[in-house]
């Protein structure tokens, strides 16, 4: 089995942490720690040394020799057997340091703008449901090729990024995020060993859920507080069971 990592890519198409504080700062996002950044970061980072001590490489060359990394990376004919638990987990393997490394930059400087912002539950809505809805696109595309990596939820945190800062008021071109994206856009159509389902089910499941949570309670009156939440999980949801049915 050949791994398909999910989003690996150059440093320089990271959104510098200077503009995104900047950008928070203006947007009015508090100072509270984006805890469930973190806590995904830490679960990537602990599977990661896992994969490593069990077989895999730093280059990702040997991810498959580790059991930790075949037990958890997406692959359509296990889903279909049902190993549904590789819709998710997927996301918390990556194939080499530098995979890992540029994931786990964007989301930590990414979760600092938008964790504060929107809350921890919000935040993880968007994010899981651009995990789901990554998975889904990979198996669309390549559902018999592994694929591994957090990039699908990464994409999916860049789009709505965007959107929930132009929804109040900011304009996302000074942070240079609308660049970020088009940059790592090119780089999943021009590099091998990419996900582009992956990387597209993710930035379409993660503009959903953030057009739901930003934008519903602008243009719909009388909505209970908690709707736009639920109908951007319900996305994650639809997600899902797209897979399930693909795999």
């Amino acid at each position: 089995m050949t791994a398909t990592p999910v989003g690996m890519r150059c440093p320089e198409c990271a959104p510098g942490p200077s503009r995104v504080q900047r950008a928070a700062k203006r947007s009015g996002v508090s100072d509270d720690t984006p805890a469930l950044t973190y806590v995904i970061m830490f679960l990537c980072g602990l599977i990661f040394i896992g994969t490593l001590a069990s077989g895999a490489d730093m280059l990702g060359d040997t991810l498959f020799e580790s059991p930790l990394a075949r037990d958890f990376a997406l692959f359509g004919p296990l889903v279909a057997d049902g190993e549904v638990w590789r819709l998710l987990t997927y996301s918390f393997v990556h194939s080499g340091l530098l995979h890992i490394g540029f994931n786990m930059l964007i989301l930590w400087q990414l979760g600092q703008l938008l964790e504060p912002a929107l809350g921890r539950v919000q935040f993880g809505v968007i994010y899981f449901v651009s995990v789901f809805a990554g998975a889904l696109g990979a198996l669309l595309l390549d559902p018999n090729v592994p694929t591994v990596g957090a990039s699908g939820g990464v994409f999916g945190l860049m789009i709505a990024a965007i959107i929930i800062l132009r929804a109040r008021g900011f304009d996302p071109m000074a942070t240079g995020l609308p660049l970020w994206l088009g940059l790592n856009l090119v780089i999943t159509f021009t590099l091998p060993n990419i996900s582009v389902g992956g990387h597209l089910g993710g930035l379409a499941g993660g503009a959903l859920a953030a057009l739901a949570i930003a934008e519903l309670p602008r243009n719909v009156r009388g909505l209970p507080r908690q709707a736009p939440t639920l109908i951007a999980a319900a996305v994650g949801v639809v997600a899902v069971v797209g897979a399930l049915a693909v795999a």
